[in-house]
Order: C-alpha cells, then sequence, then structure tokens
C-alpha cells in the first residue's frame, strides 16, 4: 500500500482497480473448476494413474493461488472499514500466513509442471519400460517429497522475505526452473520427431506416439498459460523489492490487481484445457452432470 501511495506520486499512472465483484468470480469459479478435477480424478479408476496424480497436484497449486487471492482481498476490505489494523501483530501473522500460501502455490505449480513435463519424457522415449519406472507408489513419493519441500520453502520465505538471502533464491528460481523445463520439452519434440521419421513404417507405434505427443503438446500449453499468468504478478514482486521508487516501476505496479487476477485466471484456464484435451476426463465430467441432474 505504501508502494502504490507512493506511484501516485512519482507517475501519472492511476491505479487500476479490479472491481471486487468481478474477484470473486473468477476466484470461485476457479476454486471449483479444480475442485471438479480432483473428485474426478478421485471418482474413475481409470484415471488412477502417475499423470493423472501430477495433473490433481497442479490443480490443488491452481487452488491455492485462488484462494490466496481471495483472502489477500477480504483483508484489504477489512483494513480498510476498520475492523483490522494493518500493522498490528495478529495480522502481521496473517499477513505471512497468506504470503507462505502464495509461495506454496507458486512452488508447487512449477514443480507439478517440473513432475508433469519428466512423466510426459518417460512416456515418450521410455515407452516400454514406463510403468516400471513411473509406478503409483513412486509418483507419490514424488508429491510427497514435492509438497514437503515447498511447504518448507515457503515459510522460510515468508518469515525471511526481506532477507536479501532469501530474495535472490526466490528471484533466480522461478527463471531457471521455466528454462529447465523449457529445455527438456525442447529437447522431447526434436527426439520424438527423430524417432518419428524411423518409426513411420510401424502403423501401432505411430499412433502410441502421436498419443505421446498429444500429452506433450497439452503441457506446452500448460507451461504457457502458466508463464503469461504467473510472470506479471512475479514481476511485479521483484520491482516491488529492487526499484519500488522507480517512477517506471510504480508505473508497472499500478496494474498490480490485474496482475493478481491473471493468477486465477490461471486456475480456469487450466481445468479447461484438462476437459478438452483429455477424453477420459471428458467424460468423466459428463458422467457426474449426469448422476447429479
Amino acid at each position: 500500500e505504501n508502494i502504490s501511495d507512493f506511484s501516485l506520486n512519482v507517475t501519472d499512472c492511476t491505479q487500476v482497480v479490479v472491481p471486487e465483484e468481478v474477484f470473486f468470480t473468477v476466484a470461485a469459479a476457479g476454486i471449483l473448476e479444480n475442485l471438479l478435477v480432483l473428485i474426478a480424478v478421485v471418482r474413475n479408476k481409470n484415471l488412477h494413474l502417475p499423470m493423472y496424480f501430477f495433473i490433481c497436484s497442479l490443480a490443488v497449486s491452481d487452488m491455492l493461488g485462488s484462494l490466496y487471492k481471495t483472502l489477500e482481498n477480504i483483508f484489504i476490505i477489512l483494513c480498510k472499514i476498520g475492523y483490522l489494523t494493518p500493522r498490528g501483530n495478529f495480522e502481521k501473522k496473517l499477513d505471512d500466513a497468506m504470503d507462505s500460501m502464495f509461495i506454496l502455490s507458486l512452488l508447487g505449480s512449477i514443480f507439478s509442471l517440473l513432475a508433469i513435463a519428466a512423466d510426459r519424457y518417460i512416456t515418450i522415449f521410455y515407452a516400454l519400460r514406463y510403468h516400471n519406472i513411473m509406478t503409483l507408489r513412486r509418483a507419490s513419493v514424488i508429491l510427497a517429497i514435492i509438497w514437503t519441500f515447498c511447504a518448507g520453502s515457503s515459510i522460510a520465505i515468508a518469515l525471511f522475505s526481506y532477507e536479501v538471502a532469501t530474495v535472490i533464491p526466490f528471484t533466480i528460481l522461478f527463471p531457471l526452473m521455466m528454462f529447465f523445463i523449457l529445455c527438456l520439452y525442447v529437447h522431447m519434440f526434436l527426439l520424438a520427431r527423430s524417432h518419428a521419421k524411423k518409426i513411420a513404417s510401424l502403423p501401432t507405434s505411430t499412433v502410441h506416439q502421436r498419443t505421446n505427443m498429444k500429452g506433450a503438446i497439452t503441457l506446452t500449453i500448460f507451461l504457457g498459460v502458466f508463464l503469461c499468468c504467473w510472470a506479471p504478478f512475479v514481476l511485479h514482486i521483484l520491482l516491488a523489492r529492487f526499484c519500488p521508487h522507480n517512477p517506471y516501476c510504480a508505473c508497472y505496479m499500478s496494474i498490480f490487481h490485474v496482475n493478481g487476477t491473471l493468477i486465477m485466471c490461471n486456475a480456469i484456464i487450466d481445468p479447461i484445457i484438462f476437459a478438452f484435451r483429455s477424453p477420459e476426463l471428458r467424460s468423466t465430467f459428463k458422467k457426474m452432470f449426469c448422476s447429479a441432474r
């Protein structure tokens, strides 16, 4: 809020405010859609596969992102009407808890995307050994490690967010992990293209290869949507930390509410991609709605 007030004094950029009705509607839609994905995977035994476990992990991350922005907006409203004091001890702890939720959502999304990318890589290039390499037990262990690490990191970063030693690793982690995932995808597509030419004479293998490539393309869409929705908000955090008094930085930070809304849009878009790209998941949704009627 101090940064926002300062930006009005040094720039001609006015704050872009998203109406609260729109904000809460987008947040609720994101939470409900991802909750439907989780319920669909739990109810359909055909979806009890490592890939869908990782997709559920991504859905949980999206829900946390929407929930974080919802709680933060409620917190701001309560402060404005006088029910909470912005600098009180309880409010400080509440703010740290919400910051931890934000970081947990971001880290959970990054590592879930990384796990999905690794799963697709194994599916394409180790198809015959995939079920021996990526078992449900190993997928569960991977997810347990991911969320334990993310939970510990989110708490540590939130508590020591004002330390440079904490901010720098967090700053480096986002582009580094995105670059690693991007390299993995590029390598995957190049090798898959080469393999497709070699096995073009084998009809069954070609069909299998196309199925795996469809999954890789789906995950590439996930990555693109994630970058478009999260990068503006992460950039806002970096500018607020390293150049809060620069007029250009302050002008960019005037669209804080828009960047926050983009995070929740990511939670809405991902389930739509799930349903559009996965016939099995789409069929499960239809059965759920029909039984509900």
